[in-house]
C-alpha cells in the first residue's frame, strides 16, 4: 500500500500533534496503576514505551523531511 507524500505529511503532523500527546497520557495513566515500583524499573518501562511508539508509524515519517518526490 503506497500513500502519497502529501497525505503522509498531513498524517505525520496529526500523529505529532494529537497522537503522541494521547499516547503519553495513556502511558502515564497506565503507570498510575503500577505503584511501588523501584525507580529503575519504572525508568525502564518509560524508556520501553518511549521507543515502542515509533514502530507502528515508522512508514509515515520515512522521507518526510525531504522534498516532494512527485514534483520532479
Amino acid at each position: 500500500m503506497k500513500i502519497n507524500y502529501k497525505t503522509r505529511r498531513k498524517l505525520s503532523l496529526l500523529i505529532l500533534l494529537v497522537g503522541i500527546p494521547c499516547y503519553a497520557a495513556f502511558v502515564v495513566t497506565l503507570m498510575e496503576f503500577l505503584v511501588n515500583l523501584p525507580t529503575f524499573v519504572e525508568l525502564l518501562i518509560y524508556v520501553f514505551f518511549g521507543i515502542v511508539w515509533v514502530f507502528p508509524v515508522k512508514f509515515v515519517f520515512r522521507g518526510i523531511g525531504q522534498s516532494d518526490p512527485d514534483d520532479y
